[in-house]
């Protein structure tokens, strides 16, 4: 029935959408995830949203311990629809709350820090789920994050500078990892077809008006053998 309904949403959006969705659908994945805590400049936070976007990763989540997660929307340029957000703003433990989570859905949490080194990009194994941590713009990732990260790394340097903006850092490691991951088998780190026809009903929705009210329509009628 979820295919069913699938079809029934691209009866009213644009073939060009359809297209579009049917093509980077295909392309995303939840093997690798990104995190972030306690960002408090907006143009980082959109920038990192942005470039999960970019490089098909389709979840962010979002530790709020002191700052909220702002976006700026010139520069997300709409990500922010298209890329899942979860936000964890436990009052008193909203990191443990996150790696917890992440922890107990398989993913071994890897703390990007240029304070201690366990391996590089080029040599992190991602056959397991990977979530990928970073920290501030200026303090880093908090003792607690350290503490509860399975592995750390580094993204070599070669100036004076001790540290890529937060923005940079998550691009370089996206892409390096992105790349590792197409080395790998698809049916390992891709979406998986009944992932993907939910993805894809999530983004007709955000984009057609009264979604609940169609989608309730729709199923009704495929329910009563009415849509063909």
């Amino acid at each position: 029935m979820r295919d069913q309904l699938l079809q029934a949403l691209y009866t009213i959006i644009t073939d060009e959408k359809v297209q579009k969705f049917e093509r980077i659908a295909a392309q995303r994945t939840r093997h690798l995830t990104i995190v972030v805590e306690n960002l408090y400049q907006e143009h980082n936070a959109s920038a990192v949203m942005r470039s999960c976007d970019c490089f098909g990763i389709q979840d962010i989540h979002v530790i709020e311990r002191n700052n909220t997660f702002q976006m700026n929307r010139e520069i997300a340029m709409g990500a922010g629809k298209w890329v899942d957000h979860h936000h964890y703003t436990d009052p008193l433990y909203p990191t443990t709350e996150c790696l917890d989570h992440l922890k107990s859905e398989g993913y071994q949490i890897v703390a990007t820090t240029p304070h201690e080194e366990d391996v590089t990009l080029q040599d992190l194994n991602i056959d397991q789920p990977t979530a990928l941590l970073f920290g501030t713009e200026q303090g880093g990732l908090s003792e607690k994050a350290l503490n509860m990260s399975d592995q750390f790394v580094r993204i070599p340097m070669y100036g004076f500078t001790e540290s890529f903006n937060i923005s940079v850092s998550a691009a370089l490691c996206m892409q390096a990892l992105r790349k590792q991951l197409e080395q790998l088998d698809p049916q390992n780190w891709l979406l998986s077809k009944a992932e993907q026809i939910e993805l894809k009903i999530q983004w007709c929705k955000k984009i057609i008006k009264n979604p609940e009210i169609v989608e309730k329509d729709l199923l009704q009628r495929i329910a009563s053998n009415q849509w063909k």
